[in-house]
């Protein structure tokens, strides 16, 4: 994460509020998030935008967090045509068919117990990782697993963030016209 501003950046805050705001909906469905992020701009560094990011992640009241998760497909079943769901669970794609089934059915079981998906920053995790990780938390206080839900959003925005920053057209044309690529 560069010191400086790039391109990605300077596009970023360059680009139109709408455009902005749906490039930010695509990496984070929290509007509460999204707009605290937006409403900051423009941002001196990439290190600035992270920093907005984390603050705005901590900010989420509980219906916040839970319209940011809402958007979030559960361990092991990825967005279809998602690319981006497909590659941030790239870890479970192999996994053998005993521990897809022991993830499914953990996932049913954190479910019922915390009314939503159980979400973890899966990028760059093996399955056995994941699985270990919900069989863990799964014994978590509700108050407990909410924060824990949160340090783990926290994680995937500045995943996304960095790709959106990274990308060489950026999604604001698209965007602008209603359609996000």
């Amino acid at each position: 994460m560069s010191s400086s501003s790039t391109p990605g950046l300077t596009r970023f805050n360059a680009a139109d509020p709408g455009a902005a705001r749906s490039a930010l909906h695509a990496i984070c469905a929290g509007g509460s998030w999204a707009e605290a992020v937006l409403g900051r701009r423009p941002y001196p560094t990439a290190e600035a935008l992270y920093a907005a990011s984390d603050a705005a992640t901590a900010a989420l009241t509980v219906t916040g967090l839970a319209e940011a998760m809402a958007a979030h497909p559960p361990i092991g079943r990825p967005k279809p045509g998602d690319p981006a769901s497909a590659r941030e669970q790239r870890g479970m794609a192999q996994a053998p068919p005993g521990l897809r089934a022991e993830m499914l059915e953990l996932n049913l079981a954190y479910q019922r117990k915390f009314g939503h998906v159980f979400l973890i920053c899966a990028t760059g995790l093996d399955a056995a990782h994941l699985l270990d990780a919900i069989r863990h938390r799964i014994g978590n206080t509700p108050e407990r697993e909410r924060e824990a839900v949160r340090e783990e959003l926290g994680k995937i925005n500045r995943i996304r963030l960095a790709r959106l920053l990274e990308d060489p057209a950026g999604p604001y044309a698209s965007a602008q016209e209603g359609a996000r690529p």
